[in-house]
């Protein structure tokens, strides 16, 4: 049974040059969509949730994933803060609480 999951913190990956970090980002997804294996779900939270809201560059590949059974969280704090709570476009919204339990129960992996 695959336990992973990936925490995604900001909009880019990587800290220093955002636009290499945004490269990077783009990157990775795309070769996770590409990738045979995939992890069990996707943690969005801090400036992170902004990859799954409207207007973001990366809905496709993250609507991909998620047609292929990775499951898409938001962190409800952070959509709030953000005032993106009604521009979620992928993934559903996600607590604390429950995103503590996954950590506890997953191979977790932060970028």
């Amino acid at each position: 049974m695959n336990r992973k999951g990936i925490l995604i913190q900001s909009e880019v990956l990587g800290r220093g040059d955002e636009e290499l970090g945004m490269l990077l980002m783009a990157n990775f997804l795309r070769l996770l969509e590409e990738s045979q294996e995939k992890p069990k779900t996707m943690v969005f939270w801090n400036e992170g949730v902004r990859l799954i809201c409207e207007g973001s560059w990366a809905l496709g590949h993250l609507k991909k994933l998620e047609e292929l059974g990775v499951e898409i969280l938001a962190c409800t704090t952070c959509l709030e803060y953000y005032e993106l709570v009604d521009k979620l476009r992928v993934g559903k919204p996600t607590t604390m609480h429950e995103t503590i339990q996954l950590m506890l129960s997953s191979d977790m992996v932060c970028l």
